[in-house]
């Protein structure tokens, strides 16, 4: 059975979203000429600062152009429905945003995404612009912790590129802002749970089946398969069972502080996350961790998947003063 969307065509679909973009935040962001798939920061980029390029695969938004600007990422490089830009995006994206002080590239750990960024900076280095790259690694269900570098990059992105952000806005050195980066990459972690799947504009069929009464844990955001499919059960009992995984590998002493992220994987109602954030606020308070910020609603989205995610960030004194940074961009302000 087909889905529904409000659509024009598939193979249509991204670049009238970002047509509409423009057109809703013409005081956040504009197109490069000729490349309507690099969306720059008109407040972000200046000379001096390190340059903050983020990018991916659409059907995720408002990660990752929702992001851009004053204080947060300075471009962001566009590519189709869960695929990764080109190196054409990428590269115009850096080269809008260079101020001299070199570009730092952050995406999730994907590979399309890795082969192609790093196609963009091999390209860059020969117009002698400095690139370096952090890749997002928060998906605690990916790969176990001594792998961390192969997991994948989800809703955690919202609070690593705000630290990263942060950096380049307070002007660190370029060995600083990849430091914090990496800093904040290794203190975020995100357990996700899927309970209906999306489809795809151009095919308008599922991408993966679950049955009625199922639910998936730590499923990804594109429906790359979980550590466990099991019967749904009520929201207290499938947030315990993300928070203990999450709150096993991160160790934090009592008194320790975080940041928290209970996000919809597109068609969860705030109702729902509301309820999460309860439960989720409980099992801090259980553990003795501080709750210094929270967001809710949707931040790193699968198109209309059913489902949702949570992330915690171990804050530390520097994260702290990262994450509560000023920024202005298009979809997320603080």
């Amino acid at each position: 059975m087909k889905t529904k969307k409000l659509i024009n065509s598939g193979a249509d679909a991204v670049d009238e979203m970002l047509q509409g973009v423009l057109a809703a935040h013409p005081r956040h962001l504009y197109a490069v000429e000729d490349m309507p798939r690099a969306i720059i920061a008109k407040n972000g980029p200046r000379k001096g600062k390190v340059g903050l390029v983020i990018g991916g695969g659409s059907g995720h938004e408002p990660t990752f152009l929702g992001f851009v600007g004053k204080g947060l990422a300075d471009a962001a490089a566009i590519g189709n429905v869960f695929a990764s830009p080109p190196p054409d995006p990428i590269i115009a994206c850096a080269m809008a945003v260079d101020g001299g002080a070199g570009v730092m590239f952050m995406y999730g750990n994907y590979a399309g995404d890795v082969m192609n960024f790093d196609m963009a900076a091999e390209m860059l280095a020969l117009d002698e612009i400095e690139v370096r790259t952090v890749l997002t690694t928060d998906d605690v269900a990916s790969a176990p912790p001594d792998q961390r570098d192969r997991r994948r990059g989800v809703a955690g992105n919202v609070f690593i590129f705000k630290a990263a952000g942060a950096a380049c806005d307070l002007l660190y050195s370029f060995d600083d802002v990849e430091r914090a980066a990496r800093h904040a990459n290794a203190r975020t972690y995100t357990m996700g749970v899927a309970l209906s799947p999306c489809s795809l504009p151009q095919t308008l069929r599922p991408n993966f089946l679950i049955g009625e009464g199922e639910m998936e844990i730590g499923m990804g955001i594109h429906g790359e398969p979980g550590v466990a499919r099991e019967p749904l059960r009520p929201a207290d009992a499938v947030t315990d069972e993300l928070m203990d995984r999450i709150l096993r590998e991160m160790n934090a002493d009592r008194g320790d502080r975080v940041a928290v992220l209970v996000n919809s994987l597109g068609s969860t109602p705030m109702m729902e996350l509301y309820i999460m954030m309860r439960r989720v606020k409980s099992r801090l308070d259980d553990a003795g961790l501080v709750l210094h910020t929270s967001l809710v609603g949707n931040y790193c989205t699968s198109l209309e998947m059913a489902g949702a995610s949570i992330t915690v960030m171990h804050l530390d004194d520097e994260l702290q003063r990262l994450i509560d940074h000023p920024c202005d961009c298009a979809m997320f302000a603080r």
